[in-house]
């Protein structure tokens, strides 16, 4: 309904910045975490490939002297042993020069009898699909090949930063609906603060116009024309206290009453009709002609609802020429009002932020209205407010819900 292009209050701008600062701050930790993480996974690597070629001088250690029983009755040789028994995190896969299975090291396992060929075979096949390290080592006159795996710990460490970054994104998450959280509830007592005081400073001169308007009623009594101007006068007034009331009401829970839908809307149509240009066209069922369509609301604050969007479409269209049409309709358990114009429209990416405190296309404005617009349909009662489209150039619609047959 407005047109809604450029216009954000400064405030907006200025608390963007702190998601900028969490972001910077998440992916600082992100680099810092993951940069730590793959040092360990190389040191550790590192230091498993020295086990194995230790386990290799063992074995090599071992071979020799098992083929020269003089050497095994003159060396110590249970360094060597405890080196080969003591392997039970790197899987160490034994080939021989023709590419077959000699023997599998890994944990919980002491014979390599105990497993099965085929089992060694997918032990193998998984180990080709890691790619792993092989070594080359002369065992007496055979070439054979060492496969050495990942142990479970640098699997489990590769696992480690996709952990960090989920835990990362949750705190992320988390801490970004706390702080939006609390920057809604910090807003919402600065706009009930504002309100509050914005009917306790209306109030004095509201009193003051009052007073001077019954003093020339008096002095005019003679002249019919200036009567009916002072009566239009003191039904603008009248209209202003019911503002200031609405203001001072903003955060108390108010009654709702059963109202027939189509009367409500008359008095609001009735109402900025009489202060609308001349061009603008308003086409509102008539309440005479429908069957009575029965809602639980808040007359003073759902007038507010309608007539802000009405003065919004008013807004919208040039020169205020143009059509403004309402059309009410059952929806399920809901009570729907159509309100569109053929202003200039409102940009796709807007439609949501039109409704944001603060958020303004006026020189002068505020940007309350929708946004209390929609505090007013949703928190008081119940119901629902949003665009339901709009294009450039050809007008807007607004949709308001109310639920039926609900107080």
């Amino acid at each position: 309904m407005n047109d809604v292009p450029l216009h954000t209050m400064d405030i907006y701008s200025r608390k963007s910045y702190w998601k900028w600062y969490l972001a910077a701050g998440g992916a600082l930790i992100v680099i810092l975490s993951l940069a730590y993480t793959r040092y360990l996974g190389d040191q550790l690597a590192e230091r498993e490939k020295q086990q194995v070629e230790q386990y290799l001088e063992a074995q090599r250690t071992l071979a020799s002297s098992g083929g020269d029983p003089y050497q095994s009755y003159y060396c110590d040789i249970s360094f060597q042993l405890k080196v080969v028994q003591s392997n039970t995190t790197v899987p160490i896969l034994l080939l021989n020069e023709r590419g077959g299975i000699d023997g599998y090291t890994n944990v919980g396992e002491d014979e390599n009898d105990s497993i099965p060929t085929d089992a060694l075979q997918r032990v193998y096949t998984g180990m080709l699909a890691e790619q792993a390290d092989t070594i080359h080592v002369q065992v007496g006159d055979d070439l054979q090949i060492v496969m050495y795996g990942k142990s479970r710990l640098i699997k489990l460490l590769e696992w480690y930063p996709y952990v960090q970054l989920f835990l990362i994104g949750v705190f992320i998450a988390f801490g970004y609906a706390g702080f939006s959280a609390s920057r809604r509830v910090e807003q919402n007592k600065v706009w009930l603060g504002m309100a509050k005081e914005t009917a306790h400073q209306l109030g004095t001169p509201i009193t003051a116009i009052l007073g001077w308007i019954e003093t020339l009623k008096a002095v005019n009594e003679d002249r019919p024309d200036n009567q009916e101007m002072l009566l239009e006068l003191r039904n603008d007034v009248t209209r202003l206290e019911l503002v200031a009331d609405r203001f001072s009401k903003i955060g108390a829970t108010p009654e709702l009453t059963p109202v027939n839908l189509y009367e409500q809307l008359e008095i609001c149509r009735n109402y900025m009709q009489r202060r609308a240009p001349r061009k603008t066209v308003f086409d509102f069922p008539n309440p005479e002609k429908q069957a009575p369509l029965m809602v639980f609301l808040n007359p003073p604050l759902f007038d507010w609802v309608i007539e802000n969007l009405l003065r919004n479409a008013i807004d919208a269209m040039e020169s205020g020429e143009g059509k403004i049409t309402a059309q009410v309709y059952v929806e399920s358990r809901w009570a729907c009002i159509d309100v569109s114009d053929t202003g200039k429209g409102i940009p796709s990416g807007k439609h949501n932020t039109v409704f944001k405190p603060g958020y303004s296309t006026k020189t002068r404005g505020w940007g309350l209205g929708l946004s209390l617009a929609r505090r007013i349909m949703v928190e008081y009662h119940g119901g629902r407010i949003f665009v339901k489209k709009s294009e450039i150039g050809i007008g807007t619609t607004f949709t308001v819900k109310l639920p039926i047959n609900r107080k």
